[in-house]
């Protein structure tokens, strides 16, 4: 299964529990590394989820993110990933994140690779 060329977009609220000072990555009422991260994970599995097969999963393996801009809460940002190459199960994704004003907000790439689910977790 070829997924080079999957993306997907997803767009987010910047909420008070989203902000770093909230999850703890620094004191500042604005989006949190983190969570910006979390958003951003989220894309990459929603570019291929739909297309594995049953019992499979991805994990993620490999981040390199810049967060560029500030976002304030209210504000709106939109997550979007898109598979850049694969190496038998190894996803990279180039990633990123602009506000509602355009503004590039994150940008980077992140490695997933699919996993059996029932193996994954019986290696616990």
């Amino acid at each position: 299964m070829d997924l080079v060329g999957a993306s997907a977009q997803l767009s987010f609220g910047v909420t008070a529990d989203d902000t770093a000072a909230a999850v703890g990555s620094g004191s500042l009422p604005v989006l949190g590394t983190p969570r910006l991260l979390a958003w951003l994970e989220a894309a990459t599995c929603a570019a291929i989820d739909p297309t594995l097969p049953p019992g499979a999963t991805s994990v993620g393996t490999r981040i390199d993110i810049e967060h560029l801009a500030p976002t304030p809460i209210e504000g709106r940002v939109t997550a979007s990933a898109t598979v850049l190459t694969q190496v038998s199960r190894a996803l990279t994704y180039a990633v990123s994140a602009v506000d509602a004003a355009g503004t590039e907000v994150a940008r980077g790439t992140i490695t997933r690779v699919i996993v059996d689910s029932a193996r994954f977790m019986a290696r616990l």
